[in-house]
Formats: structure tokens, C-alpha cells, sequence
């Protein structure tokens, strides 16, 4: 029987580059003793107040149908946030709420891109976003991002790429899986690409509260001269430990979020008003969780990198920001997915293949630093043992 082309576009690009995690999962369940580095899941429960928020909206009746923009009272909360933070005036009509940044990604795009254009995205990216893309009907343009330039879009770069069919650039900062956080001339230099070619930017800004201490974010949202083309969106999963609450926003242009709320209604209808309350309480509170979050992420990515370094000829990059860190694995002559499966195999420790966030990572692996730390030590451990069989480096 007939199926329709986007599930020929999409052909692959699902649970496929999950595979390592998957097994590694599948192993765990068995018995065998696994240390699992494949996914950004939070080191710590969801916060107990957004439990205790959520209970009493359900308790209180907020369990009725929404609309499609979302509640009002988030879409305040999300307003003013971004209006202090980008010093910029964002209103509520600018704000649409969906569950999570993956399906605001997905309504963003299907609204700005179609079957001929081209979108440019930097490589490595994260893992869904040629998926994304795809679904649209437009073809996905990778933009190389250099080591040498730590892992940050270069417009210089871009700027190669855009053809007549180009509609949108897709930025992430702080970027996954890299850590790389986009400085304010890099965003300027983006910006003046976009206005000379009439671009749209999307900016997936759900790192934003996860950056490393003595590092700074900016947003392109804050350039008054991009504020008819920025599109940002995020969620409460990274900052908030809450990724299964599954709620997220989009922030752009009010003509493109009216423009949207066709596309949003047909798809959901806005998000569960106790989800919506929950996450108004998260937005207006803060995080109670990121900053020591962020602490330990950033110890265990300078513990990486000093005992590889010191014990192996792997090489680490260090982030600025998120759960992640990059490891260079060329030294053993193996591509990121042979090594992962071997290191699985042999010794234990599940990490993500490079190259399930772009072509310019076959030689990488991707490790999150989100376990506990002395099973993060023990996972040290057990990667340099198995580096010293792969490569003869002295332990």
C-alpha cells in the first residue's frame, strides 16, 4: 500500500542513530555491567517544587483543552524573561508554547521551509535535526564547523553555502554536541548574512542556562536588527531537569507566530494547561538545579580531558556549556561508530558515535558527562584501558 514521501525522507534517520544506546540499554536490562554515556539525561530528579506544581494544577481542574498559542499566564512568564534578558520588548503574541523544543523545531520549520529550498545547519549537529529538515521537503546544507575554530559556525562558511533556494539558517547555542557557544560577532556576522540574502535565523537556545562558569551566552534574539527574523526556541528539559514534561516554546516575530498558530492548531492545539502551569512556576522561579549542574558537568569534562590526555592518545575538545564532551578517537585508526560498538563490547561503556551528528565526526564520539562521579572515574578508567589494547599508549 502507498506511503507517503516524508517517510522515504525520513528513511534512517530515527532510532538508526541510537543504536549504540539502544543495545547498550538492552545489555543493562540483562544483568551485564554497563556504564551508559549516550544521552543527555539530567543528573538529578526533577525538582520537587514542578512535581508539587503540577499535582495541584491537575488537582485544581487544569486538565481542560488549551489553544493554539498555548496559556497565557506561560507566555507572560516567557515574555518578560526574554524581554529582560535580551533587553528587547518580546510580548506574549510572540510566544507559542508546544511539548518541548523538538516539536517547536519541527512546527518552525514546516512554517518557514518546503520541497526546494535548503536549509543550512552547522555539522555536527544534533541528531534530530536532519530529520527535521527533511520532513519539510528541503534539503539539509551543512555548514562544516572547524576544531580550529572551536566547533563555532563561521558565517564566512555559511556564506559558501546559501544558493537562490536558501530560506533559513539553523543555528544551536550552546551547541550539542560540541558545547560551543556563539559569540556576539559571531551572531552579528550570521546576522548580516541573513539580511543580505533575507534569511530566517532559528536559534534552539535549550543549552541556554547549561553555560560553564567563566563563559557568556548571547542570543540573536537580542540584535534589534534581526527582530524580523530570529525564531528561538527551547524548553525546561535541560535547565530544569524535566524532559518529561515535555515542554517547550517557540519566540519570533508576532507576523510569523499568527502566521504559525494555523499550523499549531492543526497540529496539537497548545500544550496541557497543568504542564503549562508548571512550567510558568519553573520560568518565573529559575532553576533551582542548573548551576550545580553545570558545576559538576564542567569538572567531569576537565577530568576527561586530563586523565585521556595524560593516559591515551585520545584527545578530548573541551565545552563551554551542556552535558557533552567530544573525544578524538583517530589515534586508534577505528571510525567513531566501530570504536563505540567495540568499547561496548570490550569494555563496558556506552558512548555515542560521532558521526550520528554529522559526517565531520567519523573520527569522533560523542560522551556525556552525566552520571555520577565515581561511576564517571570508573568509566575513565575502562576507556583508557581499552585505548592502551586499541593503540599499545601506556596506561
Amino acid at each position: 500500500m502507498k506511503q507517503t514521501q516524508i517517510t522515504e525522507r525520513l528513511a534512517g534517520l530515527g532510532g538508526a542513530k541510537w543504536h549504540i544506546h539502544l543495545r547498550a540499554k538492552e545489555m543493562a536490562e540483562q544483568g551485564h555491567d554497563i556504564i551508559q554515556l549516550t544521552i543527555g539525561e539530567p543528573d538529578v530528579p526533577t525538582p520537587t517544587e514542578l512535581i508539587d506544581a503540577a499535582t495541584r494544577a491537575m488537582h485544581d481542574g487544569r486538565l481542560t483543552y488549551s489553544n493554539g498559542r498555548g496559556e497565557i499566564g506561560l507566555r507572560t512568564a516567557l515574555a518578560q524573561r526574554y524581554s529582560q534578558r535580551t533587553n528587547t520588548t518580546i510580548t506574549p503574541d510572540q510566544v507559542m508554547c508546544f511539548p518541548g523544543t523538538q516539536t517547536s523545531l519541527f512546527a518552525v520549520l514546516m512554517a518557514v521551509s518546503e520541497t526546494g529550498d535548503d536549509v543550512l545547519v552547522g555539522d555536527p549537529m544534533y541528531a534530530t535535526y536532519e530529520g527535521v529538515i527533511r520532513a519539510t521537503g528541503a534539503a539539509v546544507v551543512p555548514v562544516p564547523l572547524r576544531p580550529e575554530h572551536g566547533f563555532r559556525i563561521a558565517a564566512a562558511d555559511i556564506a559558501d553555502r546559501i544558493t537562490p533556494n536558501s530560506t533559513a539558517i539553523l543555528l544551536n547555542t550552546p551547541h550539542n554536541p560540541t558545547g560551543a557557544i556563539l559569540t556576539l560577532d559571531d551572531l552579528r556576522d550570521i546576522g548580516a548574512l541573513a539580511i543580505k540574502h533575507d534569511l530566517w535565523i532559528i536559534c534552539d537556545e535549550v543549552y541556554e542556562d547549561m553555560v560553564f562558569a567563566g563563559r557568556q551566552f548571547k542570543s540573536p534574539l537580542a540584535l534589534p536588527e534581526l527582530a524580523d527574523r530570529v525564531i528561538i526556541v527551547s524548553s525546561i528539559s535541560k535547565s530544569h531537569a524535566a524532559p518529561g514534561f515535555r515542554s517547550g516554546w517557540c519566540i519570533g516575530p508576532e507576523a510569523f507566530t499568527n502566521r504559525l498558530l494555523s499550523l499549531s492548531e492543526t497540529m496539537l492545539f497548545g500544550n496541557q494547561p497543568f504542564i503549562a502551569d508548571t512550567t510558568e512556576v519553573a520560568i518565573r522561579n529559575g532553576s533551582p538545579v542548573a548551576q550545580d549542574m553545570c558545576a559538576r558537568f564542567a569538572a567531569r569534562a576537565d577530568i576527561l580531558a586530563t586523565r585521556l590526555t595524560q593516559s591515551s592518545d585520545l584527545r578530548v575538545h573541551k565545552p563551554d556549556a551542556g552535558m557533552f564532551a567530544l573525544v578524538d578517537i583517530s589515534a586508534t585508526g577505528m571510525t567513531g561508530d566501530d570504536y563505540a560498538t567495540h568499547l561496548l563490547d570490550h569494555a563496558g561503556v556506552a558512548v555515542m558515535p560521532g558521526a550520528s551528528f554529522g559526517a565531520s565526526l567519523e573520527n569522533w564520539i560523542r560522551v556525556a558527562l552525566t552520571v555520577p562521579d565515581a561511576e564517571f572515574d570508573q568509566a575513565c578508567e575502562r576507556i583508557i584501558a581499552h585505548a592502551a589494547k586499541l593503540t599499545g599508549s601506556a596506561t
